[in-house]
C-alpha cells in the first residue's frame, strides 16, 4: 500500500468524499467521457450504484487526516454474458490523494480484487492518450495498448485526441 493509504470497500456513507474526489476530474473533462456538467445524482448512479460494480475507496491512514477519502475505483464486467470474465475499471485520485501513491495502491487493489473475484483479464476501453500519468501507470502494471481510436475524445484544451484500449491478463 502507498504511504498512509488504506483501501476498503465503499459504502453509501462514503458518497460525499467520493464526490469530492470525482467532481473536479469530471468537471475538468480531460480524462473521462462523462459529461462535464454531470449532476451529483447522475454521478452517484454511474459510480457508486453501477450494476455489478465493486467500488473501493482509498482513505488516509495518517493521523492528521485519517479517514479522508483520497480516491476511488470501481470494477465490473466489461461486457455481460460471454464477455463477463473480462473486467473493466475506472479510477480517480482526488486532490487530497495526489502524490501519495494513491493511484498505484488503488490499481493494485483492483487487480487483486478482480483476480480474486474470478476475472481472467482487465480491459480499459477509453484511456485518453494525453493522460500520460495514467498511461505510464497502467503500462508499469503490465497493461499494453492494443489500439488507439484516433480523435475519439474531445479534450477541452487539446481538441480531438485518441482513446487507448488497454489490456492485461490477471
Amino acid at each position: 500500500m502507498g504511504a498512509g493509504v488504506e483501501i476498503r470497500e465503499a459504502t453509501a456513507d462514503d458518497w460525499p468524499g467520493i464526490w469530492k474526489a470525482l467532481e473536479p476530474t469530471f468537471r475538468a473533462g480531460e480524462t473521462y467521457t462523462y459529461p462535464r456538467d454531470i449532476t451529483e445524482e447522475d454521478a452517484c448512479r454511474a459510480w457508486l450504484q453501477a450494476p455489478g460494480a465493486r467500488v473501493l475507496v482509498a482513505v488516509s491512514a495518517r493521523p492528521q487526516d485519517a479517514g479522508t477519502i483520497l480516491g476511488t475505483a470501481k470494477y465490473l464486467p466489461n461486457h455481460p454474458g460471454a464477455g463477463s470474465h473480462v473486467a473493466n475499471a475506472s479510477f480517480v485520485v482526488g486532490p487530497d490523494g495526489a502524490g501519495r501513491g494513491t493511484g498505484r495502491t488503488l490499481a493494485k487493489a483492483v487487480l487483486d480484487g478482480a483476480r480474486a473475484d474470478g476475472f481472467r483479464a482487465m480491459q480499459f476501453n477509453a484511456v485518453v492518450e494525453t493522460n500520460e500519468r495514467a498511461v505510464r501507470l497502467w503500462q508499469s502494471l503490465g497493461f499494453e495498448i492494443l489500439a488507439t481510436v484516433p480523435e475519439a475524445f474531445a479534450h477541452p484544451t487539446r481538441g480531438l485526441v485518441g482513446l487507448h484500449v488497454m489490456y492485461r491478463t490477471l
